[in-house]
């Protein structure tokens, strides 16, 4: 399966600040993903970790994380849900980037149908130090509920790769991203308007309860959104 060169791959969408929201983890850990990190430890070497989702080179500040980036995001996102530690992440990613045998694997439908088995045999034959994967990947090998239903969040395409995105921040699925609506700006599932309009209505002080009904989104879904996005804001 070849990488389908298009749009969801190469076209920045969204600043480490929306992807970081989208996705319910902090800024700092969505940057680290994103752009690695350099740490200078008093008296020990320096310490160097490679970006593990993909971006493309933008100034602070402006959107660097395209749509196949962001979808990269979900997945890890779900493992440090389910406890397992950044380190071993990255040589998960490193695992299934080969074994799975193409780039971008993590936002690849081959995740969903091969990613556990490849994990659970690699620890047992290869590597017991990833053993601490059996958090994400059952003796069934199978993944876990906690990965499992991030993954279902996910719709992949007839080519393979991811198409939509259902937030995982909220407990119902309540927005999504699709880069083909929107301009690939996060919208309600229900009246499909974009997010930030709804909520820009309301911050310019009109009723929650009046802006849901104009723009067709039920109360709750708004209710939940703002729920989500006002901790991060404030």
């Amino acid at each position: 399966m070849k990488t389908a060169k298009d749009n969801r791959f190469s076209v920045p969408l969204y600043t480490v600040a929306e992807a970081s929201q989208f996705l319910g983890v902090p800024q700092s850990t969505f940057s680290t993903w994103s752009h690695g990190y350099v740490r200078r430890p008093s008296g020990r070497a320096e310490v160097r970790g490679k970006p593990i989702v993909t971006s493309v080179g933008a100034p602070h500040g402006f959107p660097a994380i395209p749509f196949i980036g962001l979808a990269e995001g979900m997945v890890l996102a779900a493992f440090r849900r389910a406890g397992v530690s950044l380190q071993h992440i990255r040589k998960a990613v490193s695992v299934l980037d080969r074994e799975i045998g193409i780039d971008y694997a993590l936002a690849s439908s081959k995740l969903y149908t091969d990613g556990a088995v490849i994990l659970f045999d690699y620890a047992e034959r290869k590597d017991q130090e990833l053993a601490e994967l059996t958090e994400v990947v059952s003796q069934q090998r199978v993944f876990s509920p906690v990965v499992a239903e991030y993954l279902k969040r996910v719709r992949y395409g007839a080519d393979g790769w991811a198409v939509t995105l259902v937030s995982p921040a909220t407990a119902r699925p309540v927005v999504e991203i699709d880069p083909t609506r929107g301009f690939g700006q996060p919208i309600f599932i229900h009246g499909a308007s974009r997010v930030e309009d709804v909520i820009d209505r309301w911050h310019a002080g009109d009723p929650l309860a009046e802006v849901a009904e104009d723009f067709g989104v039920p109360l709750e879904d708004v209710e939940e959104a703002l729920r989500v996005r006002l901790p991060i804001a404030a």
